[in-house]
């Protein structure tokens, strides 16, 4: 299909009354002031974001929420890849971008979209805030944790580690417990934990899945270990938070 009768309209059209778009320079700080992981920068720049998030961007869509929906989902977009360049794990950045993108799809009001937009920038910005902090972990330790993140569905152990990293069992026990405070069991632990509770939030895998997914002997292993660590059960968990963070009436930022 040939766009070229469709662009020079446009083009002439946005000319006709003045419409600038922003500058690629303009556009891409807001971007990086997320990469950076300034947290605080973000946070005073909510009141003012929802007058410029559409600030020199075309119009997508004649509903004003699609046009918005639509910007989100290149925001988002760019978002997760420039955070990738930063140094997020990929999986973890385009993951996120899922999750957002499938929470605005659910939404049916600007404003609740704009709400999102915030916490979606923070949320991002808040991840590269903690990346900035572990950067100074060494290359064996960050392979570990990269190896552990990518393999929670199988059985993780010092001896498993030990072997992809290519370091003595007790030597990376001991490096690894002091370059990030914990265990590696503990660090697996709470990784497998932290990934339940996302997928408890943002999906309707059953428990049963969950425990299969995290490498679990069993659901009743899964469930007595989420409950030691969350003080409620998964059952309880998703009660508590699925509704209100994927249904579009009990959204709350």
């Amino acid at each position: 299909m040939n766009t070229n009768r469709d662009l020079n309209y446009r083009l002439y059209i946005q000319k006709t009354y003045g419409f600038t778009r922003s500058s690629f320079h303009e556009e891409f700080q807001r971007y990086e002031v997320i990469r950076q992981g300034d947290t605080e920068r973000i946070r005073q720049g909510f009141a003012s974001a929802k007058e410029a998030f559409l600030k020199g961007a075309g119009k997508l869509s004649d509903d004003p929420v699609k046009n918005l929906r639509y910007h989100f989902i290149v925001a988002v977009a760019l978002t997760s890849r420039i955070c990738v360049r930063g140094g997020m794990e990929h999986d973890m950045a385009y993951t996120l971008s899922d999750i957002y993108i499938q929470r605005a799809d659910k939404l049916t009001s600007c404003e609740k979209l704009f709400e999102l937009f915030a916490e979606m920038e923070l949320d991002f910005a808040a991840r590269m805030k903690e990346l900035k902090k572990t950067n100074v972990i060494s290359l064996h330790i960050r392979k570990c944790i990269d190896y552990i993140y990518d393999h929670l569905h199988e059985e993780l152990t010092v001896s498993v580690l030990s072997g992809v990293i290519g370091l003595n069992p007790s030597y990376l026990s001991k490096l690894f417990a002091k370059e990030t405070g914990i265990s590696i069991k503990e660090f697996i632990t709470n990784a497998k934990i932290s990934t339940a509770e996302n997928l408890l939030k943002f999906s309707e895998f059953s428990y049963l899945e969950i425990s299969l997914a995290l490498g679990f002997s069993s659901q009743s292993a899964f469930i007595s270990v989420f409950k030691k660590h969350k003080g409620i059960t998964p059952k309880k968990y998703r009660e508590l938070y699925y509704t209100e963070q994927c249904g579009d009436e009990d959204f709350a930022f």
